[in-house]
């Protein structure tokens, strides 16, 4: 449900996700300006609210960048347009990054996914949004390197991790940014 609040002579709109995963609190501001709030279930909507207020310069900076920004319609279209540039990208990054790893994969799979930037199956298929293009190097990177470390690490324990930081050290900011991106 889309909850409004007026701050500085502006009025914000918000949701709020409650979560079973969430341990702390947590605001994200999507491309569209959008803003969701993600909670544990044990924590009050009085309290998140008071978190928004407490975090709204952030808030306010993140939606004119994104006033600013052109938002991207994504649409079965642009799916088409872009999804063999998307491939050719993947590919070539993959290709790169395995000279280090030397996983052994089967396929790679473009998708137009609602929730998930990446997959890797048991089998060993990779599987990649083609949204990814949209995003910046670093987060393009950070995606791929993560699933690959999947084919030697089928789950995300301090093993996986650690691989995933011997390629890519700076992993944890590069998580953070990309949680901030709404699909």
């Amino acid at each position: 449900m889309e909850k409004r609040i007026i701050v500085k002579g502006k009025l914000i709109k918000y949701r709020i996700n409650k979560s079973l995963w969430a341990k702390n609190m947590r605001i994200s501001v999507s491309c569209d300006a959008g803003v969701v709030l993600t909670l544990p279930r044990s924590i009050s909507e009085k309290i998140a609210e008071e978190f928004l207020l407490q975090k709204i310069g952030w808030v306010l900076k993140k939606i004119r960048y994104f006033k600013d920004f052109e938002k991207i319609k994504y649409s079965k279209k642009d799916y088409l347009k872009n999804k063999e540039t998307a491939r050719k990208m993947i590919e070539e990054k993959i290709l790169s990054f395995n000279k280090i790893y030397d996983f052994r994969f089967k396929r790679i799979a473009i998708r137009n996914q609602k929730t998930r930037w990446g997959s890797c199956s048991k089998d060993g298929n990779l599987n990649f949004n083609y949204k990814i293009i949209h995003l910046p190097e670093e987060l393009q990177n950070y995606i791929i390197i993560h699933e690959l470390c999947h084919l030697e690490e089928f789950n995300h324990s301090k093993k996986f991790w650690k691989l995933v930081e011997r390629f890519f050290p700076d992993y944890k900011r590069a998580r953070r940014n990309l949680r901030k991106i709404i699909l």
